[in-house]
């Protein structure tokens, strides 16, 4: 059933990022023809600023959904409520802490925005703000469905609003250029969406609207507070690292160079976010193992996970790599072109962030939150410290090599050696020899599929698609040659070879209930 669930919710997330993803590209299109990069600048720029203020949010939301897990799994509607009900009272609480923060940063704008020409630049952060804090107000019932592995459905919806909302922008924009209704927009679609996502959730499952006559045990409150202090410490770190790269760039570059950095995020984003529906999908399936499941089971799942973990993060790096220069060449012309050693660090903060994830997945759904409480402090330290040295000497360039400094420094090591120590209860070093194995092949593979299309191909959309089509082949290819014979492969293989007929059968019968 678990394989069952992810593979539906893994499908419908696949399918609905591919439309969003052809939605904001042409989104991005018009936004830059009417506005232009300053106006994209201000937009990544704020997009940062929020997420510092979500730092409010201390990790309740991952601390509690830890603890749904179990009661979940055994169906314990009462424990469920009591955490619901908790989870509730938090979340209206982040909404409002986060307002007032976001107003108390307003006098310090100035220092980000100096360079800019955008005028009601404060109306626009104000907005922003508005639609990050209303976002909170029904995020309970949308993480319940996940954890209930029924994330389908807040796919769904939120493909539909996404494409209602991308059309109606784009609309403001070719009549009016107007960002203050583009952003009134963005607000009122997310408090509807939110609030449709409510009712389902009330229609699936009656039994959250019930008042809870009890409070949560002393144990399971013990154990929230416990795991919501060590991930105040991890967001913070997070967000010193990874969410901080627009401000430093703002400040010690420009606004402009913010814009263009923006343009080559968005792709990897999108390939990020195309992986993160397989994860983010799985994530609650593991959870649900890890309640119930032995550590030799939890580890050989692991196994599979990091395997495709690094399959699926190789060949999108080297997909990006050959392709993304090319290609925001032929959208938008030449002057939106940054530097190739940009690329290259990019390319490779994305893979070494994106091996994590595995080992991420097995740490939070084992609640190990509280082992490694200080080590985001480090990392962030190391990351501000090093990324406004270099930046000073190598430009945007420096500020991404100050993140990958970081992030070798500290989770690289740490977060492998405490779920090999606390969940597998073995050595971590067979880890980083498997890690060190997968790199060799995936730089290998990127080499040789590199080599390829610079030797035969130029410029050009004949060009670019024929590049495409070779990362899609090459790649895989060359892992399939080497890892056929694995158990790893073997377990992928039998899973879609499992869940086809089901798909198919599915599709048959809708068709012939169609026909009759």
């Amino acid at each position: 059933m678990r394989v069952k669930n992810s593979i539906i919710n893994i499908s419908t997330g696949l399918g609905s990022q591919i439309i969003i993803t052809l939605l904001s590209f042409l989104s991005r299109t018009v936004f830059i023809s009417y506005l232009g990069i300053e106006y994209l600048g201000i937009n990544g720029l704020f997009t940062n600023v929020l997420g510092m203020l979500s730092l409010a949010e201390a990790g309740i939301g991952s601390a509690i959904i830890y603890n749904l897990y179990k009661p979940v799994a055994e169906n314990n509607i009462e424990k469920i409520n009591m955490l619901m009900n908790f989870y509730k009272k938090a979340y209206k609480v982040i909404a409002i802490v986060i307002f007032l923060l976001g107003l108390s940063i307003l006098p310090f704008l100035e220092h980000f925005t100096h360079d800019t020409n955008v005028e009601n630049v404060n109306l626009i952060y104000l907005l922003f703000l508005l639609n990050t804090a209303a976002s909170y107000l029904f995020s309970h019932k949308i993480s319940f469905l996940n954890v209930c592995q029924k994330s389908y459905i807040v796919t769904g919806v939120y493909t539909i609003s996404t494409v209602i909302a991308t059309f109606i922008k784009i609309a403001i924009l070719y009549f009016t250029s107007n960002y203050i209704l583009y952003l009134i927009i963005d607000i009122l679609i997310t408090i509807m969406t939110s609030i449709i996502l409510s009712i389902l959730v009330n229609k699936m499952y009656p039994f959250i609207k019930d008042k809870v006559s009890s409070s949560l045990d002393r144990e399971t409150k013990s154990n929230i507070v416990k795991n919501v202090k060590a991930l105040v410490l991890h967001n913070i770190g997070g967000y010193a690292v990874f969410g901080t790269d627009n401000l430093i760039i703002a400040s010690f570059v420009s606004v402009t160079a913010v814009g263009l950095y923006s343009n080559y995020y968005m792709l990897i984003n999108i390939c990020r976010t195309f992986i993160n529906q397989v994860f983010n999908n799985i994530i609650h399936s593991i959870g649900n193992l890890v309640a119930t499941e032995s550590n030799e089971k939890i580890y050989n799942i692991f196994k599979v996970t990091m395997f495709f973990n690094f399959w699926i993060y190789s060949f999108f790096t080297t997909f990006l790599y050959i392709i993304i220069e090319p290609f925001i060449k032929l959208w938008l012309g030449s002057d939106f072109i940054m530097s190739k050693g940009l690329i290259i660090i990019l390319m490779i903060n994305f893979y070494v962030s994106g091996m994590r994830r595995s080992i991420s997945t097995i740490k939070t759904t084992s609640g190990i939150f509280h082992e490694d409480r200080y080590a985001p402090f480090i990392e962030a330290a190391v990351n501000l410290i090093a990324s406004m040295i270099l930046v000073q000497y190598f430009g945007i360039v420096g500020v991404f090599v100050g993140t990958l400094i970081s992030t070798l420094t500290v989770p690289f090591w740490i977060a492998p050696y405490l779920v090999y120590k606390n969940v597998f209860k073995i050595t971590v070093k067979s880890y980083f020899l498997k890690y060190a194995y997968f790199l060799l092949i995936g730089i290998g593979s990127c080499v040789i599929t590199s080599f390829i299309c610079n030797e035969f191909l130029a410029d050009g959309f004949i060009s670019l698609v024929l590049r495409g089509v070779i990362c899609m082949i090459v790649p895989n290819l060359i892992y399939i040659s080497i890892f056929h014979r694995t158990e790893e492969f073997k377990h992928l293989l039998g899973v879609i070879n499992n869940f086809l007929p089901r798909i198919m059968s599915m599709k048959k019968y809708r068709k012939n209930k169609l026909e009759v």
